[in-house]
């Protein structure tokens, strides 16, 4: 991987982590068409904290108000938001410490898991759009299902954002309280993963991935995903998802394609 495709590669992922299309499969089809094998995923997990320090920067208000009030040390608004945030990441931390050698095989499936997925992933759209249920709130017992939604979603090709989303919509979370929520709920299991992997001495060069590639990547995903976070607010707001289930759907078929051929 040389700092061109380091770069192309983090826009990749800036531009598509918070749109509801697969920042990770939509990595897999970029290192397939340029043809670049990184061995690990420590060059996917730099760009992926790099989205969500993107994150911090877009809701630093949400959460330095969600860090005030915990430190109250009462319990309010902000204190029981955090620990529904908590609930939530207990399937990704399952998934993390015990399927971790398993999700990383699967990133090596290649195009036929990221069509499939992609393909899933617009079924969900779709119907997040077209089923309808009764209204509700955030409580804990659906803050635990998104997190389970955020654990499959490991599966590359199966957005992350889109899956939550969905899912809360599914729920009858309405639009705003649930595209604030997916975003909040990802920053600690991505930041402390990255943080885990930098303690174990992992993001080395022996994948072929050097620390100059790695900040390259890390930079253009975090200025990208600056553009895209703001952007995928907007759309959550006003614009329909099947519009991207479409977009899912037609890059799901091709990638099954191209992997055939």
């Amino acid at each position: 991987m040389d700092y061109i495709d380091a770069i192309v590669l983090g826009l990749v992922q800036g531009l598509t982590e918070f749109l509801p299309v697969s920042s990770s499969g939509h990595l897999v089809i970029g290192k397939t068409l340029l043809g670049i094998e990184t061995g690990d995923l420590s060059f996917e997990i730099v760009v992926h904290a790099a989205t969500v320090l993107s994150t911090l920067v877009v809701f630093y208000k949400d959460i330095f108000s969600l860090i005030s009030g915990v430190f109250r040390f009462r319990m309010n608004e902000e204190t029981e938001y955090v620990l529904k945030i908590a609930v939530s990441m207990i399937p990704v931390f399952i998934v993390g410490v015990f399927f971790k050698d398993y999700v990383e095989s699967i990133f090596g499936a290649g195009l036929p898991v990221v069509g499939v997925m992609l393909i899933v992933t617009s079924l969900l759209l779709y119907l997040s759009e077209h089923i309808k249920t009764k209204a509700s709130d955030i409580g804990y017992k659906q803050a635990f299902i998104v997190g389970i939604a955020q654990a499959c979603a490991v599966l590359p090709g199966l957005s992350r954002s889109g899956s939550t989303i969905a899912t809360g919509l599914l729920l009858g979370i309405d639009k705003p309280k649930i595209a604030k929520f997916s975003f909040l709920m990802v920053l600690v299991p991505i930041l402390g993963e990255a943080f885990l992997e930098l303690l174990g001495g992992d993001f080395s060069s022996a994948a072929g991935v050097g620390a100059g590639q790695l900040a390259a990547g890390g930079a253009a995903a975090f200025i990208s995903g600056l553009l895209a976070c703001k952007l995928m607010i907007n759309i959550v707001r006003k614009a329909k998802l099947w519009i991207f289930s479409i977009y899912c759907l037609c890059v799901g078929i091709a990638s099954i394609v191209f992997s055939l051929i």
